[in-house]
């Protein structure tokens, strides 16, 4: 695990981009003079081209902290990571699947076709507390220092970064999805900063399935002294929803999670007519979701039906689908941890939050894993969390996770085993998803 030492007590572990300078009477050092001969793709001469943006990179993740904007309104922040990929040679896109603050930025024309995903979407009130601005600097810049035509070319590879707005609310990256934007992918990664850890083992890890929805009740209004028999009183519905799934916890499951937030309006003097809910559930897994979802939404339908009201539920966004970490991407990934001096700190396992990033991941071979900025306590979503996010340590982090995702890249590019493997995988998860959503029509 981390310690909470201060930065300057901590050694500085070697890193594959900074070779040891050497002195005026020596000649420059092994490592030095790999760097310097290094072949295009190998993981010294990616850390290489990217500490040549590394400037640039960080002016992003600044720029982006310092002007945070939320779910679907990201407009600068988009057209900042879009600027800065356009420059470097990539074709851009902008507003694909319909969506404003999304792009596309492509580069090669190779049979390989890998992802990166960028979030830039930050929280109301809060701002970078979930660090999106480090999640955008670390994929623009594992683009950057891939972005070498005749690299890409002897890699047989075709390059393709995604800005994916909406992350926090919304699933921008399903919306995507659905709009084709993802098509003809055959892997897609991205990493995400947490507090408090060092560097969690990729392999094993997964996040949790969330659904979200509204509730609407609809009585009929009274007087509630002179008349009340005659209405039907509409908050009653929903303070019976609430107490019905208050009592399904005793058949909820390690790790499964229901939230809900009436939003209260009316009078005394008034039998309400109207309620509304919003209310969400989490599990484990999309076969645990999908039993606690059916039982939660019968919590909500019994209460209208006990009270003579009637009951109106709409998903508010896309379900979140969990995290499924691909085997060959994630062995790459802590390989390059490694290489980048940061050790491995065991399992995450089941992460407690959800992202968009698992409905990628259940569609083709993908990557997510997190990484801890040294020295940072808290936690996600707080104004704590987004000051590290501009800190020394999370630019470091940044650094870290954008040159180990250029080298995995590169890595299954170069590796004519793997690669195979990875895009047997996606064409395989391709086919059993076009089967299931084929039978689900059919029903």
């Amino acid at each position: 695990m981390s310690t909470d030492q201060p930065d300057a007590a901590r050694p500085e572990p070697p890193r594959d981009d900074a070779p040891a300078a050497p002195t005026k009477h020596t000649a420059p050092t092994a490592q030095a003079a790999s760097t310097e001969h290094a072949a295009p793709g190998a993981p010294e001469a990616l850390a290489a081209a990217y500490a040549a943006r590394r400037a640039e990179v960080h002016a992003l993740s600044r720029a982006l902290h310092a002007d945070p904007e939320i779910a679907f309104a990201e407009h600068r922040s988009a057209e900042r990571c879009a600027a800065l990929l356009e420059q470097a040679g990539f074709t851009l896109e902008r507003g694909v699947g319909e969506l404003p603050t999304a792009f596309t930025a492509t580069l090669g024309t190779g049979s390989l076709v890998a992802v990166l995903c960028v979030e830039y979407d930050a929280l109301p009130g809060i701002g970078h507390g979930c660090g999106h601005n480090l999640i955008a600097g670390a994929s623009v810049g594992a683009a950057l220092a891939l972005a070498d035509p005749a690299l890409l070319e002897d890699l047989d590879l075709t390059l393709r970064v995604i800005g994916s707005p909406a992350e926090e609310h919304g699933g921008g990256k399903q919306l995507l999805i659905e709009r084709g934007v993802f098509d003809g992918a055959h892997l897609a990664l991205m990493s995400h900063p947490t507090p408090a850890t060092d560097t969690y083992d990729v392999l094993g890890s997964t996040s949790q399935a969330v659904g979200r929805w509204r509730a609407t009740f609809t009585g009929r209004g009274a007087h509630a002294a002179a008349n009340p028999a005659d209405g039907i009183n509409a908050n009653d519905a929903a303070v019976l929803a609430q107490v019905a799934a208050g009592l399904l916890r005793q058949r909820m499951l390690d790790g499964q999670r229901v939230a809900l937030v009436p939003q209260a309006d009316g009078v005394t003097n008034i039998v309400p007519e109207q309620a509304v809910v919003d209310f969400e559930c989490r599990a484990l897994t999309r076969e645990q979701f999908a039993v606690l979802r059916d039982r939660l939404l019968a919590c909500f339908e019994g209460a209208a039906l006990a009270t003579g009201t009637t009951v109106e539920i709409v998903e508010t966004e896309p379900v979140y689908e969990p995290l499924r970490q691909d085997p060959d991407l994630g062995a790459a990934w802590n390989r390059a941890m490694q290489r980048r001096g940061r050790p491995l700190d065991g399992s995450l396992g089941v992460s407690a939050a959800s992202t968009d990033m698992g409905n990628v991941s259940q569609r083709l071979p993908g990557l997510h894993p997190f990484v801890g900025i040294t020295g940072a306590g808290g936690a996600l979503h707080t104004r704590e969390f987004a000051e590290h996010a501009a800190s020394g340590e999370g630019y470091r982090l940044m650094d870290d996770c954008a040159v180990a995702m250029a080298q995995i890249i590169a890595e299954i590019a170069a590796d004519g085993e793997v690669r195979r493997r990875v895009i047997d995988r996606a064409r395989a998860m391709a086919g059993a998803r076009a089967m299931t959503e084929e039978s689900r029509e059919r029903e």
